[in-house]
């Protein structure tokens, strides 16, 4: 094994090119929920299962779970890997905890399902352990750290939910005035300056029905006006934290503000992907071989980061558009 004790009880580091059988000691996988964590500590060497355990997404519960893993690994940090499910939702303060502890924690993979096998927390625990034993400890997906990394995911996040509600707005401002004669062309959707003109509308005497429509069409214009500002706000900082830390990325033709954040935010640090081939892996844009006897075919990859592959769909219908070099 690369991480060995010597003479003096001292443990090695691990050799940058080991796979992670080789370089650690014990793996603990963990299978993540909102209400709880299902935990499973493997020996990296053989894959034997050593202890398992489930304990709340709280707190103290996780505070316990960090105590547990300590005492089954004999407190030796730094032989331990942690590969966890969801670092980045319902793991994401169990992720945070074992950083600030010392322990190296990695994305595990989504695990596969074979058909017609057995199917429950404490195997998916066991699989996110083993399954990246046979691969080199320093190809594995270190789990998304750092505040910038925090706020962007924060910023996207809230930009997608404020982009659905508009277009759920907009949408039913446009039905509202096709089914009720409010004085206004209904054949397109309304145009920005129509929408202005909407929230401005004043109370008229005039039927029930078309009093209460009105009002609704003033609701939903001004709510669509003030998501327009907030996404103009969102949109400002997300430029800034990009501006800061990767203003390369802002002179890309076609990328933007927005695309651009998201390309940080998967990229995350420094070591997190490797080379080109990794990062068109990760974004679901790497054809994927279907060899059968004479023929080879390749089909489109349906998986990986659909936030990512979206931009880069969006960046490449741009310069494809009005890049004349493209």
């Amino acid at each position: 094994m690369s991480m060995l004790a010597d003479k003096t009880g001292e443990v090695s580091p691990p050799t940058p090119t080991a796979v992670v059988a080789d370089a650690y000691r014990f793996v603990v996988g963990v299978d993540t929920h909102a209400r709880f964590h299902c935990y499973a500590i493997v020996e990296a060497g053989t894959g034997r299962v050593l202890d398992e355990a489930t304990f709340p997404n709280s707190q103290p519960g996780l505070a316990r779970a960090a105590d547990w893993i300590g005492r089954r690994t004999a407190g030796e940090v730094e032989t331990v890997l942690v590969s966890c499910e969801g670092t980045g939702s319902y793991g994401a303060r169990l992720s945070s905890t074992l950083l600030e502890l010392g322990y190296r924690v990695v994305d595990a993979p989504s695990p596969k399902r074979e058909r017609g096998g057995n199917k429950n927390d404490t195997i998916d625990a066991i699989k996110a352990a083993r399954s990246p034993l046979p691969k080199r400890a320093d190809r594995l997906a270190d789990v998304r750290s750092g505040e910038l990394q925090e706020a962007l995911k924060v910023l996207l996040a809230a930009r997608e939910r404020m982009s659905k509600e508009s277009t759920r707005s907009i949408n039913a401002l446009t039905a509202l005035l096709s089914t009720h004669d409010l004085g206004l062309d209904a054949r397109r959707k309304p145009t920005g300056p129509q929408i202005r003109q909407i929230s401005r509308w004043r109370t008229r005497t005039e039927a029930p029905a078309i009093a209460i429509a009105r009002t609704e069409a003033v609701r939903l214009a001004t709510r669509i006006g003030q998501l327009h500002d907030e996404l103009d706000a969102n949109k400002t900082h997300l430029r800034q934290i990009v501006a800061s830390q990767a203003p390369v990325l802002l002179e890309i033709y076609g990328a933007g503000p927005i695309n651009a954040a998201i390309v940080l935010s998967v990229w995350s640090h420094a070591g997190r992907i490797h080379h080109e081939a990794a990062l068109a892996r990760i974004a679901g844009v790497s054809p994927i071989q279907i060899a059968s006897g004479g023929s080879t075919e390749h089909r489109l990859n349906r998986g990986g980061d659909r936030q990512l592959n979206r931009a880069l769909h969006s960046i490449a219908k741009t310069r494809m558009e009005r890049d004349p070099e493209t």
